[in-house]
């Protein structure tokens, strides 16, 4: 009995070591940032916003890989069948996060808290609801009239099909009772880029995508998705100043990495996000593009996605959204 003892402590011990001088040696190699959209969106914007910095921080270069499709459970997967080493992170958006889980039916592609070990959020931000210019409508009031007139005619963009900014075209849709074709992108900056082109009508978009092409009227904004108006864009109504309160949501940016990352690599990361999320450049690029930089603790943001994945549940069942796999 005292040898298996002996011999049980010896494990662990090893174990221990093992694990302090993995610790002391991270990071050793570049450290990968998946993000499941296309470049161009507000995704890989904030990666690569927080990158330069976070490299400052922690040594090793940080590197972006885009892996864009399927509302981001390309890039998602490719994530959570990375080892648990430190070395692959993935930037999430709330579809990424919480929305999956709810779209599926009860063959959701990942289970968010069993398959990824949250961070913390890197910021929030609303969306805007936006034109290209050669539609006629000025308002949403105007916009509503126009749909109604030509159902199914105009087209919006988003990110993919399920994804927070789909889901809030199926929510214009059902409060003002309008039909618009929706055309799902593998990404934001895709469907931005075919927007400005005029070969979509409008679309919902994140701010930090479309703010410099509402300032320099390349699309027209008609509404912000918040409960407040934005303080960027404080001449621009909100959905429920516009007449459609129940048009409302935020979309939570954030960093995650493989379940069964060791703990101290966790805190290592987790302290070195705060860091660059507070740095003042950091924050001013992402606020400049109409962000709001924000941080919590692991358990913290677990706590959040919960919450979220709630949410976008109750969403997701009264617009009747369910993707077949």
């Amino acid at each position: 009995m005292r040898t298996h003892i002996n011999l049980a402590a010896a494990v662990a011990a090893a174990s221990l070591v093992a694990t302090g001088a993995h610790s002391q040696t991270y990071p050793s190699k570049p450290i990968r940032i998946v993000v499941p959209f296309a470049a161009g969106g507000p995704a890989d914007i904030t990666a690569r916003t927080i990158g330069p910095r976070m490299t400052e921080l922690l040594g090793p270069p940080i590197i972006v890989d885009n892996r864009g499709g399927a509302n981001g459970v390309i890039g998602a997967e490719a994530a959570i069948k990375s080892p648990p080493d430190g070395y692959t992170l993935l930037m999430s958006t709330s579809s990424i996060t919480s929305i999956n889980m709810v779209t599926y039916g009860d063959r959701p592609p990942y289970d968010t808290l069993r398959d990824l070990q949250p961070l913390t959020p890197v910021m929030f931000t609303t969306s805007l609801i936006v034109l290209h210019p050669s539609m006629p409508a000025k308002t949403l009031k105007e916009f509503v009239a126009l749909a109604k007139a030509r159902p199914n005619q105009i087209t919006f963009g988003s990110a993919g099909t399920g994804g927070t900014l789909h889901f809030g075209l199926e929510m214009l849709m059902r409060e003002a009772s309008v039909k618009i074709t929706h055309v799902p992108f593998k990404g934001a900056g895709p469907a931005v880029t075919d927007l400005i082109g005029g070969q979509i009508n409008g679309m919902f978009v994140d701010l930090p995508v479309i703010s410099p092409y509402v300032k320099s009227g390349r699309v027209r904004a008609l509404a912000v998705t918040s409960r407040e108006r934005s303080q960027y864009f404080p001449e621009i109504p909100t959905t429920k100043e516009a007449g459609y309160p129940g048009v409302e949501m935020t979309n939570c940016y954030g960093l995650l990495v493989p379940a069964k990352t060791p703990r101290d690599i966790v805190a290592k990361l987790h302290d070195a996000i705060v860091k660059t999320v507070a740095t003042q450049s950091v924050r001013e690029n992402l606020m400049r593009v109409g962000a709001d930089p924000q941080t919590m603790s692991p358990e913290e943001f677990a706590r959040f996605i919960k919450g979220d994945i709630e949410k976008w549940g109750k969403l997701a069942k009264s617009a009747g959204i369910v993707i077949e796999r």
